[in-house]
């Protein structure tokens, strides 16, 4: 599969005569609300681990040397914490092309804290498409992530400000905090003041 999802997204749901949907964020949706939504609340989702196994050629690095991002792998009775919003399906318009780069729409149940659940969406790059790297050792990836910038800021950036945000929501993801403590063992002071 292309990079470049846009067509495919648009072709997978119909949202006419629906006036709102969830959306499940666990990456930069948590901390980069770039787009209106009608109500957000932490959630967590099942059966689905946080890898930095995606690369990011538009937005965190480049062609030439693509940066890393996550997304989400599927892991027998993991929990991923992150942030639902509730959003008008035309925000998808938006989020299509912010996501483009490898992400697909799939459907999820979400359990909120007071333990409601809802159905929602939730972007997802797999294996099969052109920008997945795939799974690194978390030194390597801190590596890969301490050297990668695109027009989106450096990659570091997007790491750092991911693992504050899990903080933030008490999420122990293990992995990201993995690879955060690895990059600051090796880069420059500027870049652990952020």
């Amino acid at each position: 599969m292309t990079a470049n999802t846009i067509d495919h997204n648009r072709a997978r749901y119909n949202f006419e005569g629906i006036e709102s949907v969830w959306l499940f964020g666990y990456g930069s949706l948590i901390y980069k609300v770039d787009f209106p939504f009608l109500e957000q609340r932490p959630a967590t989702i099942r059966g689905w681990a946080r890898r930095f196994w995606q690369g990011s050629h538009d937005h965190r690095g480049t062609p030439e040397a693509p940066g890393r991002v996550v997304t989400l792998i599927e892991q027998p009775g993991a929990r991923c914490k992150g942030m639902a919003y509730r959003v008008s399906p035309n925000v998808f318009e938006y989020l299509d092309v912010r996501e483009k780069n490898g992400y697909l729409r799939f459907s999820t149940t979400m359990t909120f804290d007071d333990g409601s659940h809802a159905e929602g969406l939730v972007y997802i790059a797999t294996e099969d498409n052109e920008a997945f790297l795939g799974e690194a050792p978390e030194a390597d990836i801190a590596a890969q992530i301490a050297a990668a910038a695109g027009p989106s800021g450096p990659n570091s950036e997007y790491l750092l400000r991911l693992a504050e945000s899990l903080r933030a929501l008490g999420d122990d993801c293990v992995h990201t905090f993995a690879i955060e403590t690895h990059l600051l063992g090796n880069e420059p002071v500027a870049v652990k003041d952020r």
